[in-house]
């Protein structure tokens, strides 16, 4: 897990104390993790003016105080959580709690307001922190988009007609895990065929057939760090021409985006990048969703490169650009790179190897 837990959590006291507050809850592991380091499954953070403490279960007693290390103190507790944090609270001077009113559940305010806790609702304000990333968590998901390529190298001459989706998905997530990845950021899209008109195809027992478009997505994780990349290929046969002239125009729309892109654009800006070039040609009702995502501790996450976006996109955010276009019962062909915004340019974390490649 790259450093800065400290600083990041001082940034979360200087954004509570702008709305008037001293102490929240956080739950999530993402957000946890990104506060204390802990990287297991059970957890609550209470962050308050002075102090930080996580509270998780018996079955991380030894490895939650070393992951935290001096980023917080640790509380086991064997039955509920929330007693642990209760115990905590009542050492403040107030019950004022901020949580997260996208993350809260029912189930977390029932808990909190049986003992006497005053809940006030923001905004995900971790994940704000979460969207510009340092040095250590751009590294970490650069790293994690080198090993997904070296995946995707190791399995391609392996990629023949005949051959099911669900025997390619298990190829690469193999050579994902064998090259380090700690597991994988989200299901392995493998689509082929006319399949590959499904922007989130689970991948099946079905063969590829020779000139079948085949569409994978997939990513690695590196110190809880995420890539997320899509290439599109041709199995058994060169391309056909509407085949070429899909793929040229989404190749040049992606091409196009990453390099217009730039901190300072707003999230519809940079979305319009890749979606005017494919409504020129003539296929924009068949580009129906954003350009990108947010990536870090999470596959998805803040922000969002889209048509409704206002927000501007900060330095150092780190985003997909993933242009598609999808025709029912033809195919579809979508390419996926991962990029970190600077002031004046993106900078590619991924390969960027989006040449046509006819596997024949």
């Amino acid at each position: 897990m790259p450093n800065g837990t400290l600083r990041r959590q001082a940034g979360l006291r200087t954004a509570l104390a702008a709305l008037g507050l001293e102490t929240i809850v956080v739950t999530g592991a993402a957000n946890i993790r990104y506060l204390t380091g802990f990287t297991g499954t059970s957890g609550l953070v209470l962050l308050t003016a002075e102090r930080t403490v996580l509270v998780t279960d018996f079955r991380y007693a030894t490895q939650a105080p070393s992951e935290v290390g001096e980023a917080g103190e640790v509380r086991v507790e064997r039955t509920n959580l929330w007693d642990g944090v209760r115990q905590a609270l009542a050492a403040e001077r107030t019950t004022r709690v901020a949580v997260d009113r996208g993350r809260t559940t029912l189930a977390d305010v029932d808990q909190l307001k049986a003992f006497g806790a005053e809940l006030i609702p923001v905004a995900d304000l971790v994940g704000q922190l979460r969207v510009a990333k340092d040095e250590g968590e751009v590294d970490a998901i650069r790293q994690a988009a080198v090993l997904a390529a070296e995946a995707l190298a190791a399995v391609q001459g392996a990629i023949t007609v005949g051959r099911t989706e669900l025997a390619i998905a298990a190829d690469l997530e193999a050579e994902l895990r064998r090259r380090g990845s700690e597991w994988h950021p989200f299901q392995s899209i493998v689509a082929s065929g006319p399949r590959s008109a499904l922007p989130h195809a689970r991948s099946t027992a079905r063969p590829i057939q020779a000139g079948d478009l085949l569409v994978l997505d997939f990513g690695a994780q590196v110190s809880g760090y995420c890539s997320d990349i899509t290439r599109t290929f041709v199995v058994g046969a060169k391309a056909d021409e509407r085949q070429r002239t899909v793929y040229e125009t989404v190749r040049l729309a992606q091409l196009r985006a990453r390099e217009g892109l730039r901190a300072g654009l707003t999230g519809r800006e940079a979305d319009s990048l890749a979606r005017d070039p494919i409504a020129r040609a003539g296929m924009g009702e068949a580009f129906g969703h954003s350009l990108g995502h947010g990536l870090g501790l999470d596959v998805h996450e803040a922000p969002r490169l889209s048509q409704t976006s206002e927000a501007r996109l900060p330095v150092g955010a780190v985003v997909t650009v993933e242009p598609g276009v999808y025709f029912e019962g033809w195919g579809g062909v979508r390419i996926e790179d991962d990029v970190v915004l600077l002031e004046d340019r993106a900078v590619c974390l991924s390969d960027g190897m989006t040449d046509l490649v006819e596997l024949t």
